[in-house]
């Protein structure tokens, strides 16, 4: 398909530019006017008035999800029919995807589809959870509730995702910086001393013949260096993407100091909000633990969760598969068992999101914590190995001298 751009008269009177993939000019006119619009020139883009994406990674944030649902929740509640309230989200949207991704939905749902199945028709914009959601909402006449309550639950995805991020920023930064800083000593730095430290015709120190070594290794086979981690870095996606590979790369992630707990805490919030949020909206568990599953990076809990999603089909209570699994903490497990013996599990999975919420955040800022000055000290120890390399042979040249 070719991309067209085109100049409209909307169903207000107002003129308005934009863009869209066609087969032919007249396709691309015929389409306009299905959605009640006037077209007035339709011309297929060029490599010069081609629009740019700047949508890095191509992927709708959380954030993103949440403006659109708190949007069309409020509008939706002044009495706005679904097809105005389309309408009114596209001409606010500035992020070119979803701008698109509510065009189509609307023009779908202007042909007599229901809105969640328009929704599902954008599986890269739309996740399950909010398709599914829709859907219950539309059956039980609570759509904007619905809205509502999945801003709520995206705006509280993205607050956990921006902590996690905001953990590792600094200490990655960092990393960079002392990469930077070593590769520069050990390229331009150590070299100019190893014509002094063969002028002075001596055997030098152990730890400065090994500097020197690196040093030479790096500046002589410096494509060798940037081809290992080519390989690795392919060898580590590969792997991801092999599901053995990534079953051992989870089981590993979750061992690792303040990392795994981290990981397993994050997912306990992320388990038991989206478990509120679909099962309150009236979503059988079983749908909705296969929903949540999706949602989780770490491939063991994936798995752990689709397990449990089985066993409940067996009629075996949510609590004991997580128990067995031994990977939730205890209190996700026993606030659970509390809430089925209740029936007040809606409330139980609130508050234990609540107070998982409070744990990232405090283990997040426990990470930044630790990860600063260890980062600061291993670079300090790289770079003092260095220098000491470098001042070794010079402080023997100046004792002989003096002994001399």
């Amino acid at each position: 398909m070719a991309s067209f751009s085109y100049v409209i008269i909307d169903q207000r009177g107002k003129e308005k530019r934009g863009s869209m993939e066609g087969d032919s000019e007249e396709k691309v006119k015929s389409a306009l006017k299905a959605d009640g619009l006037i077209p007035l020139s339709v011309k297929e883009q060029n490599l010069l008035t081609k629009d740019l994406n700047f949508d890095i990674g191509g992927g709708i944030k959380p954030r993103d999800l949440s403006v659109f649902c708190r949007q069309f929740g409020s509008v939706l509640s002044a009495g706005v029919t679904i097809i105005s309230a389309l309408q009114m989200l596209g001409d606010q949207t500035e992020k070119k995807r979803m701008k698109n991704a509510i065009r189509e939905i609307q023009a779908s749902v202007e042909k007599g589809e229901t809105l969640a199945a328009s929704m599902g028709m954008q599986p890269k914009i739309f996740p399950p959870i909010l398709i599914n959601m829709v859907e219950a909402g539309e059956a039980s006449g609570s759509l904007e509730i619905t809205f509502e309550r999945m801003a709520i639950h995206f705006e509280k995805d993205s607050k956990l995702k921006g902590l996690i991020k905001q953990a590792m920023i600094y200490p990655m930064v960092i990393c960079i910086v002392a990469i930077g800083a070593i590769v520069v000593m050990m390229t331009v730095v150590v070299p100019n001393f190893i014509a002094m430290f063969n002028d002075m015709d001596t055997q030098l120190p152990a730890i400065t013949q090994f500097v020197v070594n690196i040093s030479n290794f790096m500046v002589r086979k410096w494509w060798l260096l940037i081809l290992i981690v080519a390989l690795v870095t392919g060898g580590f996606i590969a792997l991801k993407k092999n599901p053995a590979g990534a079953e051992a790369l989870g089981k590993v992630a979750l061992r690792i100091p303040l990392f795994g707990g981290l990981i397993i805490k994050s997912s306990s919030a992320r388990l038991t909000r989206t478990l509120s949020t679909m099962i309150t909206a009236g979503i059988p568990l079983i749908d909705a633990l296969q929903i949540t599953a999706r949602t989780m990076d770490n491939i063991i809990v994936k798995k752990c969760l689709i397990n449990a999603s089985e066993e409940v089909a067996r009629g075996v209570p949510l609590s004991k598969p997580l128990e067995y699994s031994k990977l939730f903490p205890p209190m996700v497990y026993h606030m659970i068992s509390i809430g089925e013996e209740t029936g007040n599990m809606e409330s139980m999975l609130d508050r234990v999101a609540d107070y998982y919420d409070e744990e990232v955040e405090a283990a997040t800022k426990a990470l930044t914590t630790v990860l600063e000055p260890l980062v600061i000290v291993i670079m300090a120890l790289v770079v003092g190995v260095i220098i000491m390399a470098i001042m070794s042979p010079m402080m023997s040249l100046y004792s002989s001298i003096e002994n001399a």
